[in-house]
């Protein structure tokens, strides 16, 4: 729920700043989130007054304009459509710096002089509209600051509501918790009835009363279909993070935010006779005002009219009586939902939208005519026409939270701290909560909005964090408290050494210092940085890789009969970089010998490159970074073509692969030694796991055959496959590489298995078959994989 600061401000205003009413809040149980500024730096973008409109004497689509910014007049070619005389607008003169880093400049448009820009909402960051430039209020003056004007030095609070909290996704309830919270006053509204001046009316039928038992409606007719959403309006809107579409669903939406009550308003033109609410027939159809259709569920909630569904209750509108910019009629309708009717029905369809989150958290089932009333006064005043009654449909069957029977002792038995009665009863009054006193034991009557409160243990919990979990003292159970051991925290470090001494790894720790030739050995084409006094000859040099000294150690081993080793090292490496000395934390491994121990169950092999990635992609788990991947690649000291480096994004960070031969006769080592080597900083703490839950739904496996280019790497194709498959691809696995009869000698064939799955449906084939044309699509334009036949 995003909430702009002055709007808040206008309900409850606490003598505090926006950091300190979000801290009291997030005490309160309403967690901020995020704190955004409403809309970026626009200092010296002023309001401006069209003067004269000419054509372009050179181009058709161009307006030669004079505007004037109070001091002086300007000449500004546009081209928007939108420019008339005595229009009101935002003007940047030259020199003015626009949000994402364009600055103005005087300029020549088809031979003609423009002095500065008017500018549309789009280049302003205020909404996406960039049809034309941004009309202000004829009540502006011209040389007042845009920021002003519109009020832009606001903030945006953004509250990550938990699903109990349903009241407080709007205004008025985050207003009364705020209010509670900081002993302030609020300022409720007055919404007036607004007086019928029609006696045209809509019949409504409550045809399913246990989902639908209260609906409020009315009709208003005489509507200007060129009315437009006032500024102010589109700003709060927008701030609130919801898109303006037209006037009178803009009205509406407005609504929800202030009272949290979802309403819909229809063409009445296009409402055959009345209103029915009631569950779908089986294999009813309804196209909804994004232009999906949808074959209903028997008994899925719908409003219809005698033709049929004409919405989708608590959900989503129809589009076949949709307003349009020529509806003058309308019949604007505010209901309560019950809210176990409405869960799940969102996402049986795969639709979530603002109203079917608040339908399903539970909304006040006593605010609709009140909602109705306000949106009525709105649209009157926005675009005229007049109203018909509003008529409520209520079979008072609507469930209420029940009297609670509480024990003001109870309080410090659970919470450990002795709350006033006063205080208590003052809490509970300020959260709308009746409260009778009955000696020792109070009846509590939550207001009808609070669905979540039902037992003694709930209204503790609101006395808790109105009086400040922060005020509630820590206190040490008593008991004899066991000797405090010493627990070294979890470091980067300390996880590599796990994961490696787990695949059977032993840490080795070399020397820092090595022999000036050795370093030359494995990197011939960077001189070493050499010690002015070293130990001995030896020690010259300070290594720049852990390559050396392993090597060196692998070797010793190997003179001593211990033919299978793996060791790994954890060290600093010495880099000379433009005349500065820099160390780099490294770690670094070799591998030599059997792949595998002796068994029955696996035939005897020799170590080889693959063993070795392996290894390394365990510890790049471990390291749990985005972008860090292996991909093929050459070092010196490495055999060509079993070789391959370590990328962090763009960034080369190590190698990996087997030691080139030259190399290794030159150490006296007559086997293989395989090696790798990145940095990291391992000041930082490991990547924390994320929980993700796990589907219930079954997963569908489609397998591919693609032949590519035999220089193609395999991560780059399964790179192409993770990019295009989208959100629901669970799984990526390559399982098979076949060269040989069938496939040209310069070609491979990868056998790829895809396993998707989703959290909240059971995927259907289009789905997939239109995730795996993608696939298909990428790989030929990624890598020129082709299916093979």
């Amino acid at each position: 729920m995003k909430v702009s600061e002055q709007w808040l401000r206008e309900w409850v205003d606490p003598p505090l700043d926006v950091d300190a009413i979000a801290e009291r809040l997030t005490l309160g149980g309403l967690e901020v989130g995020n704190i955004v500024p409403a809309a970026p730096s626009l200092a010296g973008v002023i309001v401006s007054e069209v003067i004269e409109v000419q054509a372009h004497p050179r181009a058709d689509r161009l307006s030669l304009c004079r505007v004037s910014d109070g001091r002086e007049v300007h000449q500004v070619v546009c081209g928007a459509p939108n420019v008339v005389p005595s229009m009101k607008t935002a003007y940047a003169a030259p020199g003015i710096s626009l949000p994402g880093g364009r600055t103005i400049e005087r300029a020549r448009i088809r031979g003609v002089e423009s002095s500065g820009m008017l500018c549309s909402a789009a280049e302003l960051g205020l909404g996406e509209d960039a049809s034309g430039i941004l009309e202000l209020p004829a009540s502006a003056l011209p040389g007042a600051q845009l920021t002003e004007v519109l009020g832009l030095d606001d903030a945006i609070i953004d509250i990550d509501l938990t699903p109990n909290r349903g009241d407080c996704f709007c205004i008025i309830g985050i207003a009364r918790d705020l209010a509670t919270l900081t002993d302030s006053p609020m300022k409720m509204p007055e919404v007036a009835s607004v007086v019928a001046k029609s006696d045209v009316r809509f019949t409504v039928e409550l045809a399913d009363g246990d989902a639908c038992p209260r609906y409020a409606g009315r009709v208003i007719e005489g509507l200007d279909p060129h009315g437009r959403t006032p500024l102010w309006m589109q700003e709060r809107l927008r701030r609130s993070g919801v898109r303006c579409v037209h006037p009178l669903v803009d009205v509406t939406n407005y609504v929800m935010l202030e009272f949290g009550q979802p309403m819909h308003v229809f063409d009445c033109d296009k409402l055959e006779k009345r209103i029915i609410v009631r569950g779908a027939n089986a294999g009813e159809r309804l196209i909804l005002l994004d232009g999906q259709e949808l074959e209903l569920d028997e008994g899925t909630l719908v409003i219809t009219d005698e033709s049929g569904p004409v919405a989708l209750a608590g959900v989503m509108g129809g589009e076949m009586t949709a307003v349009s910019a020529v509806t003058t009629k309308v019949f604007l309708e505010s209901a309560f939902f019950e809210p176990v009717r409405l869960a799940g029905v969102a996402r049986r369809y795969r639709l979530h939208t603002d109203a079917s989150t608040r339908f399903e958290r539970g909304v006040d089932p006593t605010m609709q005519a009140r909602a109705v009333e306000r949106a009525t006064a709105l649209i009157l005043e926005i675009c005229g026409g007049s109203a018909g009654p509003c008529e409520v449909s209520d079979l008072g069957t609507t469930a209420l939270p029940a009297t609670i029977e509480f024990r003001p002792a109870a309080v410090e038995r659970l919470l450990g701290v002795r709350v006033d009665e006063g205080r208590i009863e003052k809490i509970f009054e300020s959260l709308e909560m009746k409260v009778e006193r009955r000696g020792g034991t109070w009846q509590v009557s939550p207001p009808a909005f609070r669905f979540d409160i039902a037992m003694e243990e709930d209204l503790i919990e609101e006395v808790a964090r109105v009086h400040g979990y922060d005020a509630i003292p820590c206190r040490i159970p008593p008991g004899a408290a066991a000797p405090a051991v010493p627990v070294r925290e979890s470091t980067v470090e300390g996880s590599l050494r796990r994961c490696l001494t787990a695949r059977g790894y032993f840490e080795a720790v070399t020397y820092s210092f090595i022999d000036r030739d050795l370093s030359r050995l494995f990197e011939p084409d960077v001189e070493p940085v050499l010690l002015e006094n070293p130990i001995s000859s030896d020690m010259s040099a300070m290594r720049r890789s852990l390559w050396p000294g392993l090597a060196v150690a692998a070797r010793y081993n190997l003179n001593r009969q211990r033919e299978d080793i793996s060791l790994f090292e954890i060290g600093m490496v010495f880099r000379r970089d433009g005349g500065q000395l820099s160390q780099v934390h490294r770690i670094s491994g070799v591998r030599c010998g059997r792949a595998v121990l002796q068994q029955w169950g696996e035939p005897l092999r020799d170590t080889d490159f693959y063993d070795l990635k392996q290894d390394v992609e365990s510890l790049i788990k471990t390291l749990g970074l985005a972008g860090l991947k292996i991909e093929p690649g050459t070092h010196p000291a490495l055999h060509p073509g079993q070789s391959a480096r370590i990328m962090l994004r763009t960034e080369n960070i190590g190698c990996l692969g087997a030691l080139h031969p030259v190399i290794a006769q030159s150490i006296e080592v007559d086997k293989p030694l395989f090696l790798f080597e990145f940095s990291y900083n391992f000041g930082a703490a490991p990547s924390i796991p994320k929980f993700r839950p796990i589907s219930k739904f079954p997963a569908v496996r489609r397998d591919i055959n693609v032949i590519v280019d035999e220089s193609v790497a395999a991560t780059a194709c399964l790179e192409a496959v993770r990019e295009a498959a989208g959100e629901h691809l669970k799984d990526l696995q390559l399982f098979d590489v076949y060269r040989g009869q069938g496939i040209d000698n310069e070609k491979k064939s990868l056998t790829i298995g895809l396993l998707f799955q989703a959290l909240s449906s059971t995927l259907v084939d289009d789905e997939v078959d239109s995730a795996m044309q993608r696939v298909l699509e990428n790989l030929s334009n990624r890598v020129g994989g082709r299916l093979r036949e």
